[in-house]
């Protein structure tokens, strides 16, 4: 029997030239846009999301109930957010100004102004993988050298931010609910926007406490908290994981930053449908073009022609033990113990 092809085209220069034409035509097969499973989609969100919130309040103070409800709804919101993106890339509806109407009335329930997520992320696509342009990256990562010759102080600094305890919860409320108000390229792409995004929340906000009072704005912080962690969890998993891609001008390789450089989670059907299929990020990067609808059934058929590298939940919770990019070994590492640095003097 045959052994199929890895999709991560690294092997040698004549499989990579054959294999990116064979998956670019591929996944090409997967762009065509649908309004109807697009508004489908959107719709059936927002309704799941106002009901479960709803059905949250009326269900004051039971914590058995609301806290399951309070979870479904944050990761409601994470949906929100992937349909926002799609929009950002023009990808959930046929036109762009469907797809622009739609991103910006997701805007407020995603706490994210459409502009300014829009130009941030073409930014992130544009130099995935380059460690010459890290500022674009969701999640900061130092290479091994740099923690080498990094000062006390600096290494204190990253070892608490890499932390899960502080990068999950305090990373995902900082962004979303503080550094989203008034993003630092907000005066150059959409300052107008911004400020119509904020005042759009805070009406938001006002009428959670004109209708449900202390209990519903107890609520609403409880599901952007989650929300926000769970945000977090997915952004870290999309680029920080071991056999991820990594290079510097002029040897970066676009194709291999997406297809390497980017995961694969296979965490489950009902993980995928939660987050509408975000999971699946190496062809997300690969063709942006292919909407979050038919992005699982794009990778599961591109199983069928190549052996496609997957991460599970247990390689999962492992890759938050990974901290440096190592440039001699291309690979993501662990912060050195006192083992590996006797190791390495001796070596």
């Amino acid at each position: 029997m045959q052994t199929a092809p890895s999709l991560r085209p690294e092997i040698t220069p004549e499989f990579r030239a054959e294999a990116l034409r064979e998956i670019r035509a591929f996944t090409r097969d997967w762009t065509a846009r649908d309004d109807r499973l697009a508004a489908l989609s959107y719709g059936a969100t927002f309704i799941l999301y106002f009901a479960t919130f709803w059905l949250a309040v009326q269900l004051w103070p039971n914590p058995w109930l609301i806290v399951p409800l309070i979870i479904v709804n944050a990761f409601l919101g994470v949906r929100l957010y992937v349909l926002q993106h799609d929009c950002g890339h023009g990808s959930l509806f046929s036109t762009k100004r469907r797809n622009d109407l739609a991103g910006h009335g997701l805007s407020i329930f995603t706490l994210t102004p459409y502009r300014v997520m829009q130009s941030n992320h073409n930014d992130h696509h544009s130099h995935l993988g380059n460690l010459d342009e890290r500022d674009t990256t969701e999640i900061f990562t130092m290479t091994l050298r740099e923690w080498k010759a990094a000062s006390h102080w600096r290494r204190l600094w990253y070892r608490l931010y890499r932390h899960p305890l502080i990068l999950i919860p305090l990373g995902g409320i900082f962004t979303y609910v503080l550094a989203y108000r008034w993003p630092k390229n907000a005066g150059r792409v959409d300052p107008k926007g911004v400020f119509l995004h904020n005042l759009g929340l805070s009406l938001w906000i006002g009428m959670i406490w004109m209708f449900a009072g202390v209990p519903g704005l107890m609520i609403y912080a409880a599901t952007v908290f989650a929300a926000a962690c769970i945000g977090v969890f997915l952004v870290y998993l999309q680029h920080n994981f071991e056999d991820t891609w990594w290079d510097r001008k002029p040897d970066l390789n676009p194709a291999r930053a997406a297809l390497q450089g980017s995961s694969a989670l296979d965490l489950g059907w009902w993980f995928d449908l939660a987050v509408a299929n975000i999971t699946y990020h190496d062809i997300h990067h690969f063709n942006a073009n292919i909407p979050s609808y038919r992005l699982r059934a794009c990778h599961r058929a591109l199983r069928a022609k190549y052996a496609v590298p997957t991460i599970g939940w247990a390689e999962a919770l492992r890759s938050f033990a990974l901290k440096l990019w190592d440039e001699d070994q291309g690979r993501l590492v662990a912060f050195p113990t006192k083992a590996t640095r006797v190791a390495a003097l001796t070596a």
